[in-house]
């Protein structure tokens, strides 16, 4: 099968946000300053909208630029073994009683 990663660091879901958020600030400061020159608030829409597709291609997708510090995992502890002592400790005590 294809080895497709769908996920994002922590680090590069910062990223992802802060490039968002700038993205659709500059197509909005754009969009306001156009829209009031031609006196038509529907081209600031359209140009707030295609920010908001450009930004929406370039964080959503886990690209690989969002993908450079992984986490390092603990290695899992055996709780089975933990369990079985303290279980027949309790019967011991059981039977003292």
């Amino acid at each position: 099968m294809l080895d497709i990663q769908t996920h994002m660091d922590f680090v590069g879901q910062a990223k992802a946000e802060r490039w968002s958020r700038i993205i659709i600030t500059l197509f909005g400061v754009i969009g306001l300053i156009y829209g009031a020159v031609v006196q038509q608030f529907s081209q600031t829409v359209y140009i707030l909208g295609v920010g908001f597709l450009i930004s929406s291609l370039i964080t959503i997708p886990p690209w690989p630029i969002y993908r450079k510090n992984p986490l390092k995992w603990q290695k899992p502890v055996n709780t089975e073994q933990k369990q079985v002592t303290s279980d027949s400790s309790e019967e011991g005590k059981k039977k003292k009683k």
